[in-house]
């Protein structure tokens, strides 16, 4: 009856948690850590192919996204998840294999021009099709017995469709004890899903902390900030440009826009057009409406039955495949573009941000958190310039965040969630957060709850049989990635050119028969020239 911390241990992503229990051994999440890589996370102590289950809280790629290259190295046991957390994964993990396999092909290209050997991506298509064919749908608020000695229930946490936190009862000879795993707790009042649901009771609580020393500011109404960063952007001739999360907070931004439509709350751009382009998005949206109506809260269910369409409005528009992407930049009619990913690291919100960060007459809207060391986090935080492929970038538009749409309980947000608890937890285990964060609410769950509450780094054991720790790791710094070379950087640049001028291609329909023969003999001209 043992518990080994692996994942998100002072950091935000990657969560991964061992359980092992009368000789089964089951994982809670197996994300994938996204942004900067602050600690080493130690090795998974047990060979693949031993662990029987999997228990996942919900379907971020930053909790579920290594589960395909979990089964990839030989794991055969079964994943336990809620319906909605099954049907999200299957279009989630087939977009990141997707990401994987492109990068593992571009990467074959750079090393195959410099005589080394090929990439392989981390995992594939068939690695999540052989994954998905592991899980099992449950049900929120059944008791599911897993083998003699372990049971689990999923209960709603408020953080996205199908999150849960999970009860997981544990049996051991003459011993029995309960642990509660949070996943992500939801903040409250958030459109489309419920609020978290408190548990009972438990002996051990492990829970996240990404706000945990932080408090989301006073409630504003999104719905009209929204409406007033449109109508402002929109009455200078702009964009405003959306980085979003693919699942969860892109519907709930879609959410607010029917509202904004129709209470006509923008004025002068009758119809103003609003772009989805993130394919992942457009699937995430019908998972959202085909759901079991029970996953949505009370004010959505309202919507449906008055015969609308929650996420649906006039001048919607869903892009899925990169040439209406591409002429998106093109396109000079103000408008609002949500694109993924929601921290700009990858997708097609960073071409985007090439052709529109910029110009002064656009805006930037994030609208969920952004981990250190990724590039949203360094926009919001006030660079002058970005790198995007290749080019530097003059960050001259404008750049805000919308209060009030985070997807994270902030910290009376947890310590209420926390309250719920009828018997007091033995012992908490806070994860999931940064390394501030983490002891900052390790430290107020201490000195101001009471309990007794402990932030371990990656590697650390605890015997929960016993009450007492194992082992106690101590923070090991993330190696750093070797820099690029010079030639490779250079490499880059002249890609990245070539870039531009395929875009600028691309945008000559129309162009002179006359002018579009010189262009022709220009590009032939310069390719003869460089290949000699």
């Amino acid at each position: 009856m043992k518990l080994t911390f692996l994942g998100a241990a002072h950091e935000v992503t990657g969560s991964c948690t061992l359980l092992e229990n009368d000789g089964k051994l089951a994982l809670i999440d197996c994300g994938m850590e996204q942004g900067a890589d602050i600690y080493e996370n130690a090795p998974l102590p047990v060979p693949v192919r031993e662990i029987d289950y999997v228990f996942l809280t919900h379907a971020h790629i930053d909790h579920s996204g290594n589960l395909p290259l979990l089964y990839k190295n030989g794991f055969r046991g079964t994943v336990y998840a809620t319906k909605e957390t099954c049907n999200l994964c299957d279009i989630m993990l087939r977009d990141s294999a997707h990401i994987q396999m492109m990068e593992a092909e571009y990467q074959t290209r750079k090393a195959k021009r410099a005589g080394q050997s090929s990439f392989e991506p981390v995992y594939t298509l068939e690695d999540v099709a052989g994954l998905l064919s592991l899980m099992r749908p449950c049900d929120y608020g059944q008791r599911i017995p897993v083998n003699e000695s372990m049971s689990i229930r999923f209960t709603d946490i408020g953080h996205l469709l199908g999150s849960a936190c999970i009860e997981v009862w544990l049996s051991e000879g003459e011993t029995e004890k309960k642990i509660v795993f949070s996943g992500d707790v939801g903040n409250t009042d958030q459109p489309i899903i419920r609020d978290p649901q408190t548990v009972g009771e438990t002996d051990y609580l492990m829970v996240e902390s990404t706000y945990g020393n932080r408090v989301h500011e006073a409630r504003a109404d999104p719905v009209g900030l929204l409406a007033g960063y449109i109508q402002e952007t929109l009455d200078k001739g702009g964009n405003v440009i959306i980085p979003s999360f693919a699942v969860g907070r892109t519907q709930e931004i879609l959410y607010f826009i029917r509202q904004i439509k129709n209470e006509g709350m923008v004025k002068g751009h009758d119809g103003f057009p609003v772009y989805v382009d993130s394919p992942l998005a457009n699937e995430a949206t019908a998972v959202f409406l085909q759901c079991d109506t029970s996953s949505l809260d009370e004010e959505t269910q309202a919507v449906m039955a008055s015969g609308q369409n929650p996420l649906v409005f006039d001048g919607l528009h869903t892009y899925i495949s990169t040439e209406e992407s591409k002429q998106l930049n093109f396109d000079i009619t103000p408008k609002v573009i949500i694109a993924a990913s929601g921290m700009c690291d990858a997708g097609r919100i960073r071409h985007h941000l090439k052709y529109n960060l910029w110009r002064k007459e656009c805006l930037i809207l994030f609208v969920g958190f952004q981990a250190e060391g990724t590039l949203g986090r360094i926009i919001l935080e006030g660079a002058k310039t970005v790198k995007l492929f290749g080019d530097q970038i003059a960050v001259k538009a404008q750049v805000a965040m919308l209060p009030g749409v985070s997807g994270h309980a902030d910290n009376p947000g947890l310590l209420r969630w926390i309250g719920g608890f009828t018997k007091k937890p033995e012992q908490i285990f806070v994860n999931h957060g940064d390394d501030e964060a983490c002891e900052a609410f390790a430290g107020c769950l201490r000195e101001e709850r009471g309990f007794q509450a402990f932030a371990p780094y990656s590697g650390t054991v605890y015997d929960l049989k016993k009450g007492e720790f194992i082992y106690v790791a101590q923070p090991v710094a993330a190696k750093k990635k070797a820099a690029k070379t010079k030639q490779n950087m250079l490499l880059d640049n002249l890609l990245a050119a070539i870039h531009r001028l395929f875009a600028v291609a691309e945008s000559c329909g129309g162009m002179a028969n006359r002018e579009l023969l010189r262009f022709t003999e220009q590009v032939n001209q310069l390719a003869e020239k460089w290949r000699k």
